[in-house]
This record gives C-alpha cells, structure tokens and sequence, in this order.
C-alpha cells in the first residue's frame, strides 16, 4: 500500500471518530451513568434515559447547556460511537423500539468508546512516529482497532479489550518518550490543580495524565506539549496556542474555557459554547 493510500484511510477513519448525533439514538443520554454534581442534570443511573432526551433523541436543553451549567453535557465526546453503534445495530431497533436489545446495545456503546478513543491516539502517534517499522505497528493495531468495532455485538463483547489496550498503551508510551523534551529522569509534577501557568514557557513539557482542573494557561506556550489523558476541565485556554500541542481530544477541548483566540490542532473544532 502507498504511503498515499495509507494517510487517505487514516483520514476517512478520523473523520469517523467526529461525533454525528444525527445518526445516533441518544446513546450518551441513556446508557451512562450521571451525577449532578459532574455537571449533569441529575444523578442518572446507567440505561436510564436522561429527562431532557426528547422522542427523537434529541436534547430538549441542547442550546441552554452552558446557560444552565451543564459542563458534563458539554464536555463529553463519543468518538464517533453512538453512530457508530447506532447503524450498526440498527437492523434490530434502537434501545426505545427493541427493549430487549437495549442491554446489549449500551454495552456495546462502552466499548466501541473505547476503542475509537484508542484509534484517536493511534492515529495522532502514526503522524508523530517517524520510524517505518514503528509506523506498521501502529497500523497493525489501527487495523486490528477497525476490526473489532466491525465485529457482531455478542462477539465485541467477549474480546478482552484490556489486552489490546495493554498493546496500545505501550506504543503510545513509546511516541510520549520519543516526542519528549526533558530527560527521562527529570520528573515533572502532574499536579497543576488550579495553579497560575499563565504566560509561561511549556514547550515540549509532559503533561500526560496530569491533574489540571481550573489550571489558568492563558497565554501560555504550549508547543509539541504532551496533554495525552490530561484531566483540563475549566481549565482557561484563553488566547493560548494549543496547535501544535500534542494527544488532545475534543473531549478534552470541550471541558475548558476558551476563546476566538484560542487556536486548536487542525482535528479539532472550537466548541459552540466558548
């Protein structure tokens, strides 16, 4: 295959990982579990749909989420699986016209999330690898994600997702180490919770899984950053460069505040509510 070829499906795949709730049956109001004080409407268990779902799956509060302090709501990101799954299974019903198959499709509405967030920083690791043996690895396992999204639900279900994510983590460990800029024995802190960064010189910094709820990084410089699994919520990106930083998600982007001077990596898109 052509190194052609291979960026034109990689580009088909991360468009399918853009979420399309109009291909959805509301999946993501009706299959997780919510709490209230996450920024949801109330506290929800799993399979129960949220009060605000309307009958065509629509949300009855959609353009007063941020009016109303719904930071859940509009934080979350699927990757693409409620349509996903919603087509898939589609020749059977959705959760509201075939009650017994309900179980079955939320469940595997968490795993194809799964999955399709792992296929996002496959792809992102890919573009950032540039050793070819390296690269058909990821392939391999960009391949692999591809297939097990394509299987039937009952056998989805019965793949042991924790060993392919073993697989996964262990190539994106690899990249993180590669694309880093401090030595490997210089420790960095992952706890910015609430601190003042504004301004600041982070290029090339590893801030992956740190905890950075309400960090202000307004203005700050955030080039070839690793942000891989970074906890952003209400984090102030105002009038900061991001991109160029490094293992973002939407999900991540839509937890924080932004502006019109906010510039994101090409992938993702500015949220409605900033």
């Amino acid at each position: 295959m052509t190194n052609r070829k291979m960026m034109d499906q990689l580009a088909d795949l991360q468009k399918s990982l853009n979420i399309d709730c109009e291909k959805c049956c509301g999946l993501c109001c009706v299959a997780l579990y919510c709490m209230k004080t996450d920024g949801f409407p109330d506290n929800k268990a799993a399979g129960v749909p949220c009060r605000y779902l309307r009958s065509d799956f629509r949300c009855d509060i959609h353009d007063r989420l941020a009016e109303q302090k719904m930071k859940g709501c509009l934080g979350y990101d699927c990757f693409g699986a409620g349509q996903k799954v919603t087509q898939k299974m589609g020749k059977n019903g959705n959760w509201k016209t075939n009650p017994q198959k309900a179980k079955e499709l939320f469940q595997t509405f968490t795993v194809v999330f799964q999955l399709h967030q792992m296929a996002w920083y496959l792809l992102e690791a890919w573009a950032l690898s540039s050793d070819q043996k390296q690269q058909t690895e990821i392939t391999a396992l960009i391949v692999e994600n591809e297939q097990l999204t394509a299987k039937a639900a009952d056998a989805m279900l019965n793949t042991d997702v924790a060993v392919y994510r073993e697989k996964v983590n262990r190539i994106l460990k690899q990249i993180s180490h590669q694309v880093a800029v401090m030595p490997a024995n210089k420790k960095m802190t992952k706890d910015f919770l609430g601190k003042n960064l504004s301004g600041k010189n982070f290029d090339g910094s590893d801030f992956s899984m740190a905890l950075m709820i309400a960090a202000n990084l307004e203005g700050a410089s955030l080039r070839g950053s690793n942000f891989l699994g970074a906890d952003l919520r209400d984090a102030n990106i105002k009038n900061t460069d991001l991109s160029k930083s490094l293992f973002l998600t939407q999900m991540q982007i839509n937890a924080t505040s932004g502006n019109l001077k906010t510039k994101l990596p090409k992938n993702l898109v500015r949220p409605l509510h900033w």
